[in-house]
């Protein structure tokens, strides 16, 4: 897909159509920059629901980004490629400090999770702004560690109702980290793969167990990557679901215009 969300040529459909890994549902994208408080300019894409308001935000943090991950990464586009049009959830997505993607490259440089702290806090600054409800922090392996790190402390906590984690391996996040978010008290949803490269279910419910409040689950057959189809409609569902407050089963088919992603 086009950097540029306006390039998007989206295609009537008279029957019902499978949702696929590159179908793209309607939506309203655009182009962002946030501003960090030391200077630098991160690129991101917000993807809100066609109609009306959104029901919750998700501000997503990607894997890491000298291991290939960014704003793309599958499972964050495939979020804002239907999360709008099917749970009326908004999705920002963003390059850390340093990453590059079709997008543009976010200026700064890695710093292994510390100078990451300003990115973390200039995108709820700006979600908070922009006046999107119901904010909550999605991290990824990595990003993970950013929401551990950061989310449970001002002035992120201020902004987020809680925290939601895809493979966490806990390498940069610690015990005192699970101890500020047990702290804290906000709702910590945890989704580890049978056969993680780093953190299995049996040990991340050792971890988490410092944390009362977080909901573990075990999902099986998936790995650090979630690399399947299935294993992308897992996630979302999750993510919906605990967002929303609710069980949802997200749809496999879509009646209306598509367009084509990458």
């Amino acid at each position: 897909m086009s950097s540029d969300p306006s390039t998007l040529v989206y295609t009537a459909n008279h029957e019902p159509v499978e949702i696929r890994a590159a179908t793209v549902l309607p939506a309203r994208r655009e182009n962002v920059e946030l501003r960090t408080e030391d200077g630098q300019t991160l690129v991101g894409e917000i993807a809100l629901p066609a109609r009306g308001e959104p029901r919750a935000t998700l501000v997503t943090l990607h894997p890491l980004p000298t291991h290939g991950g960014f704003m793309d990464s599958h499972v964050y586009k495939k979020a804002s490629y239907r999360l709008p049009a099917l749970a009326g959830i908004a999705v920002l997505r963003f390059n850390l400090r340093g990453t590059s993607s079709p997008r543009g490259t976010s200026t700064g440089a890695f710093d292994g999770g510390d100078a990451e702290r300003y990115d973390v806090e200039a995108a709820t600054e700006w979600a908070m702004a922009q006046g999107l409800p119901q904010r909550w922090l999605v991290g990824w392996s990595f990003g993970s560690e950013l929401v551990l790190k950061y989310g449970a402390v001002p002035p992120v906590a201020d902004r987020v109702e809680g925290g939601i984690l895809l493979s966490p391996p806990l390498h940069r996040a610690g015990d005192a980290d699970l101890d500020r978010w047990a702290a804290s008290r906000k709702p910590l949803r945890v989704l580890v793969p049978e056969f993680d490269d780093y953190l299995r279910p049996e040990e991340a419910a050792r971890r988490f167990a410092r944390v009362p409040q977080a909901e573990l689950t075990g999902v099986d057959g998936a790995k650090h990557l979630w690399v399947g189809e299935r294993f992308v409609q897992r996630a979302l569902d999750e993510i919906a679901s605990t967002v929303l407050g609710e069980p949802v089963r997200l749809p496999a088919t879509w009646s209306g215009p598509t367009a084509k992603g990458s």
